[in-house]
């Protein structure tokens, strides 16, 4: 069916959808594409996501409101706590998984070197807020895509992802028991954003 194809053909076929006609209706489901006009609005999902966080990074205001809340934060439990509820929020206000863990991991990264915690905790704490959880928000670029090859809703999903909203949950247990986390003497930083 491609064997000598043009690149007019191949790019046709990358574009526009493409359906497969083999004899096994679920292998030919599994192979056959919407193409890039498919993705499109998915695409422009993280687009406008990527735009909204430039503009709360470059304007200042990540920093305003950062200064404003971490300064507050006091204890272990507290900075855990602030971090998964603050992935989470993230998470479903920029609709995708990458800006939230760079816009999360830029707030707290001083937060946890003042409070004398290990970044590898705020690494873990973002992978278990944000990463783990954005295929349940249904707007989300993860949540979008899932529910689209699944062609099952996310809401209908969501009862049976039992890792995905248990994980923010462990993080808040362990944060609280202390269990594996390694408490440094904090570090003052001059700026908190």
């Amino acid at each position: 069916m491609l064997g000598g194809g043009s690149v007019a053909m191949v790019a046709d076929l990358l574009w526009n959808p493409v359906e497969f006609s083999t004899g096994f209706a679920t292998f030919d489901d599994l192979v056959s594409t919407g193409g890039i006009t498919g993705m499109l609005p998915t695409v422009a999902l993280v687009l406008c996501a990527m735009i909204f966080g430039t503009a709360m990074i470059s304007t200042g205001m990540l920093s305003t409101v950062t200064t404003t809340l971490m300064s507050r934060l006091q204890g272990r439990f507290a900075v855990v706590g602030s971090t998964v509820g603050s992935g989470l929020f993230i998470n479903a206000c920029t609709a995708d998984q990458y800006l939230s863990l760079i816009i999360g991991g830029n707030m707290f990264r001083n937060v946890y070197r003042r409070a004398g915690l290990e970044p590898r905790l705020l690494s873990r704490t973002l992978e278990d807020s944000v990463s783990v959880t954005s295929v349940l928000i249904p707007w989300n670029s993860c949540g979008v895509t899932q529910s689209t090859v699944l062609g099952v809703a996310t809401l209908a999903y969501l009862p049976f992802c039992i890792f995905n909203w248990l994980s923010p949950l462990m993080s808040l247990l362990l944060a609280y028991t202390g269990f594996r986390i390694r408490q440094h003497r904090s570090v003052p930083v001059a700026n908190p954003a």
